[in-house]
């Protein structure tokens, strides 16, 4: 019998905030110590090819085949057919029935957001009563890349930037990317900036400034990088186990978005206003398509890229990850013998056409 709810951790952030990243190696503590959970993921990507689950389900090569989920009957529960926050009756709640169907097999609840998603509408659907009964809201973890925002990317003074879309009578009134941060930060229990091993001491006073001043004081902000394999050095005592109970505060947030639909405004959520593609491609030279890629990235509104890629003569995948201006890749597995060597691409971003960007990326075909 069932006597205390299960907890699940509800993680988010900005596209290539580092979320895939910090999961994959919470689940690598877990398969790999004394006592482990287990887990039901679940994870929602914008886009027709659900990168991030792939990256998930694949443990590192030094994990037991028997501790990998590869299926929803294993733990992984994908949602692919559009942000989570837009579609919480028609998916969400349908997999939280099924995870209350297998509650006595479960200790613990992952949950990754799409980089576009709002978590306040998400969280409050722990407050439903099929819902409330068994599950509760450990946290919500909130994301954020420590150079980008160093940076000063998307960390705008909310107010201006709203003066000035209200200003332009062509713009819709939906948040934009800057006021979609600012949602995700105020749902947060904790604050994770990523990548803090690249920032100088200027850098993360910046960083600093930014949160302190989005956040309530009594959220903790956590500063994590990445070790020599490029695993998140972020430990599970600092993910799991913060009973926040997140859904029983849930209503006393007020978001930009609920400050457009108070207001009368036309609202479509910021996602709305993003092109997503996928470019297939065969085996490629991983050099020439991170330079055709590169050059895309500096030419084109793309906010966010990533896939995989087939090499010649390389047993294993290449993940291709690209966020801004900066890229990055690494191999995470060998192919299967079975699966087709091909190369596939997500790019996020605006104003994008599919034949273009093909065109330029076949550049790298061998």
């Amino acid at each position: 019998m069932q006597l205390k709810k299960i907890p699940a951790t509800v993680v988010t952030g900005f596209l290539g905030s580092g979320k895939t990243t910090l999961l994959s190696n919470v689940l690598r503590q877990i398969s790999g110590g004394q006592d482990p959970k287990r887990i039901a993921v679940i994870v929602n990507e914008f886009g027709e090819l659900d990168i991030d689950a792939d990256l998930l389900r694949n443990c590192p090569l030094d994990c037991d085949d028997d501790t990998a989920p590869t299926s929803s009957q294993q733990g992984i529960y994908e949602l692919a057919n559009g942000c989570i926050c837009c579609t919480v009756e028609e998916e969400f709640l349908p997999v939280m029935l099924e995870l209350v169907k297998r509650r006595d097999d479960i200790d613990h609840i992952l949950i990754e957001t799409s980089g576009l998603a709002l978590p306040k509408p998400l969280v409050q659907a722990f407050n439903w009563p099929e819902i409330k009964q068994h599950f509760t809201v450990d946290a919500v973890i909130t994301v954020i890349d420590g150079p980008a925002v160093a940076g000063g990317r998307f960390a705008h003074d909310a107010e201006q930037v709203q003066a000035q879309r209200l200003a332009d009578e062509s713009l819709n009134h939906d948040p934009d990317l800057a006021e979609l941060l600012d949602d995700q930060l105020s749902a947060a229990d904790l604050v994770i900036v990523s990548k803090s091993d690249l920032l100088s001491s200027q850098q993360r006073s910046q960083v600093e400034a930014v949160i302190t001043d989005k956040v309530p004081a009594a959220v903790k902000t956590a500063y994590i990088g990445q070790n020599k394999d490029g695993t998140s050095d972020a430990s599970i005592e600092l993910v799991l186990g913060l009973e926040a109970a997140a859904e029983e505060r849930i209503e006393a947030v007020h978001t930009h978005h609920d400050h457009h639909h108070d207001h009368g405004d036309h609202h479509e959520h910021a996602h709305d206003h993003f092109d997503s593609c996928v470019i297939h491609l065969g085996e490629v030279n991983g050099e020439r398509l991170q330079t055709a890629l590169q050059e895309l990235l500096s030419n084109q509104k793309i906010y966010r890229a990533k896939g995989f890629a087939a090499l010649p003569n390389k047993p294993m995948r290449q993940v291709i990850q690209a966020v801004g201006q900066r890229l990055e890749s690494h191999f995470d597995r060998l192919w299967v013998a079975d699966e087709a060597r091909r190369t596939s691409l997500v790019m996020i971003g605006k104003h994008l056409h599919v034949e273009q960007l093909t065109k330029a990326l076949k550049v790298a075909e061998v």
